[in-house]
């Protein structure tokens, strides 16, 4: 079955919308690999937050037929598909998957659908067959009976999902277990079982940075040995953040990751030139602002932040590189916190350099 795509909006609740279980379950069921995780034992550590996973009255049933991530995205959230995303410092990246709990009418509902489906579809290959009908077997009249339905007010299944973000990173294949019952509060057993930490992990690679476009002056162009001033107005350019949620199979938790920038490295985009301060990195000011705002009479002053170039663009522009250096924090259910790896956002801006040796500004 086919990934249901992931939307995103500035300021507005998104839903991960992921097919969790056929991908991992099918797949491994055709290959001859069943693998069954046992309930995990009672943890100091589990749940995530005191009171937010219990015994949870469920009825009724789901919306039928697909399950999907339920983590939802509220806050600066970044477009889906766009190539906005901040990018760590380290060797390090957001979760490709995890584990997360659901109710029985929601799993009994997605399993039969996706096993009447698969079963009536014209031209369906016997395999593919077999296999979904010896996922539903475990079970419905397998390991386990009905779906567990006479204990759905003492536990959840829990079941794979991938982050729509990663799905060309081979990890994402990782969560490979099938879907398997954990009761009320007990520890789910698995490292990647969702909590507050993953959340705030997935919530960093949702988050919308501001362009970094600074102010030049002068603006565009610029002439031969003449320092150009460069900053970031604090009022355009300011901490960001994504609370990610879960309320899902008497489970609920959120946490909020907060990127704030805290310095500017300027590229000129060619060896011809020269930065202020020599490394090209521009620090945070108290105020919040990067570099100083240039004004009149402050020709011959070198300033905090920017770049000098010492020969002409002729008759094409350089590529000034403009990279900012975010620090990365979260904070979450239960007093959960702490930070995640630095990240950087990057935009370029083309620069006309003329041979002019004076100019009055």
């Amino acid at each position: 079955m086919a990934d249901d795509e992931a939307h995103f909006g500035e300021g507005q609740q998104v839903v991960h919308a992921v097919k969790p279980c056929s991908r991992y379950a099918v797949a491994g069921l055709l290959s001859g690999v069943l693998v069954l995780t046992v309930p995990g034992t009672a943890s100091a550590t589990w749940p995530p937050s005191e009171g937010s996973q219990g015994n949870t009255k469920q009825s009724g049933s789901s919306d039928a037929g697909t399950l999907v991530s339920r983590v939802t995205y509220s806050g600066s959230v970044r477009s889906s598909g766009s190539r906005t995303a901040v990018q760590p410092v380290t060797d390090w990246t957001p979760p490709a998957c995890w584990y997360e709990p659901r109710s029985v009418a929601e799993f009994r509902d997605y399993v039969e659908k996706m096993y009447t489906e698969t079963i009536n579809t014209p031209g369906q290959a016997n395999y593919a067959k077999a296999a979904v009908g010896q996922f539903r077997g475990i079970y419905k009249d397998g390991k386990y009976k009905n779906y567990n339905e006479d204990k759905a007010d003492e536990g959840n299944w829990w079941v794979a999902v991938q982050n729509p973000d990663r799905l060309d990173d081979p990890a994402s294949w990782e969560c490979s277990d099938l879907p398997f019952w954990v009761a009320n509060s007990d520890d789910p057993g698995v490292p990647q079982a969702v909590t507050p930490k993953i959340l705030a992990e997935a919530a960093y690679d949702a988050i919308q940075l501001p362009d970094t476009k600074v102010t030049l002056a002068p603006a565009d162009i610029t002439k031969v040995n003449l320092a150009t001033w460069a900053w970031l107005d604090k009022a355009e350019f300011k901490e960001a953040s994504v609370t990610a949620s879960l309320n899902a199979g008497g489970l609920n938790i959120q946490a909020t990751t907060t990127a704030k920038p805290i310095s500017l490295k300027l590229e000129p985009g060619t060896s011809n030139a020269e930065t202020y301060p020599a490394s090209g990195m521009c620090t945070m000011n108290s105020d919040g602002s990067i570099g100083e705002p240039y004004a009149k009479g402050r020709a011959d002053e070198t300033p905090s932040c920017g770049i000098k170039y010492l020969r002409s663009s002729g008759d094409g522009t350089y590529h000034l590189k403009a990279t900012t250096t975010w620090q990365i924090s979260w904070s979450g259910t239960g007093g959960a916190g702490g930070d995640l790896p630095d990240g950087t956002f990057g935009t370029t801006q083309d620069i006309k350099v003329q041979e002019v040796q004076a100019v009055n500004r």
